[in-house]
């Protein structure tokens, strides 16, 4: 029986591949889509054994290895911070991952589980889809991780209201929405998830593999409960900011106010005395 074991981590919000690839003496332009593939003579000298392994690299800060273990994404993450120096700000790396095992069985169907699928022989799209579905899940993992901090200061922001308190500048309401549109822009921008890739137009099967993985990992779901709370915190934070403004619209009646009744004692004062 041969086995691939695949692995899944989301080091960042974004990696430049092109920046990688030409390092590597791979002269292409990726468009966002596209994905950056290391065979096993790239990672020569990266990994302590490096045969019969292959990295899946994507736009959206995620690494999809075959046949690899955690150290072996640790020590290639070490690799990349070289090339790309903005990567040393992810103190945890290996946070946000997740893993998949493809059986070949010639005796069997094609079946797909929780933890692992089997398929009677390996068709050539098989890795790439699964690398593909496991990258947009780790990294809707790191999203929904990002949301809900965000959802946390946004319950904070209640508390004090709760108190009969707004104290929030228009600073902070701009970078709260600021991170929710960033989340949004992410989600389907970015990670893709509403987006087949591109072989499931060109190969019969990729496409019924690619829906029940989809499916598998709650890809559509997550994003829609993503979708949902991040329309919610911005629904929100709009309420903030006109409560805010209607706060220091009555702070500037009122010194407006104190203001005229200065003066008025002021004329007086001056009259009697």
């Amino acid at each position: 029986m041969q086995s691939m074991e695949f692995l899944a981590v989301s080091v960042a919000q974004e990696l430049n591949l092109n920046l990688i690839a030409r390092h590597f003496g791979i002269e292409k332009k990726f468009k966002w889509e596209e994905i950056l593939i290391l065979q096993d003579k790239d990672l020569k000298g990266i990994l302590e054994n490096h045969f019969h392994k292959t990295v899946y690299m994507f736009h959206f800060g995620c690494l999809v290895a075959v046949n690899a273990t955690r150290y072996d994404l640790s020590d290639l993450y070490n690799y990349l911070c070289k090339i790309e120096s903005a990567l040393c700000q992810n103190v945890n790396h290996l946070e946000y991952s997740d893993s998949y095992r493809l059986d070949i069985k010639s005796d069997r169907e094609l079946e797909v589980h929780n933890n692992y699928m089997i398929a009677p022989k390996l068709l050539d799209y098989y890795p790439q889809i699964i690398a593909i579905v496991l990258a947009r899940s780790v990294a809707l993992d790191r999203i929904e991780d990002d949301v809900e901090r965000v959802s946390d200061e946004i319950e904070r922001i209640i508390e004090y209201l709760d108190k009969g308190k707004l104290n929030i500048n228009d600073n902070r309401l701009a970078k709260l929405s600021s991170k929710i549109l960033r989340y949004k822009y992410n989600t389907i921008s970015y990670v893709m998830v509403l987006d087949k890739p591109d072989i499931t137009w060109y190969r019969e099967g990729a496409e019924d593999l690619f829906l029940k993985l989809t499916d598998l990992f709650d890809i559509q779901e997550r994003y829609e409960n993503l979708r949902h709370k991040t329309e919610n915190i911005m629904d929100i934070t709009e309420v903030f900011t006109i409560l805010a403004h209607a706060n220091r619209g009555t702070k500037l009646e009122w010194m407006i106010i104190i203001l005229i009744a200065l003066e008025i004692i002021i004329s007086l004062s001056e009259k009697i005395f």
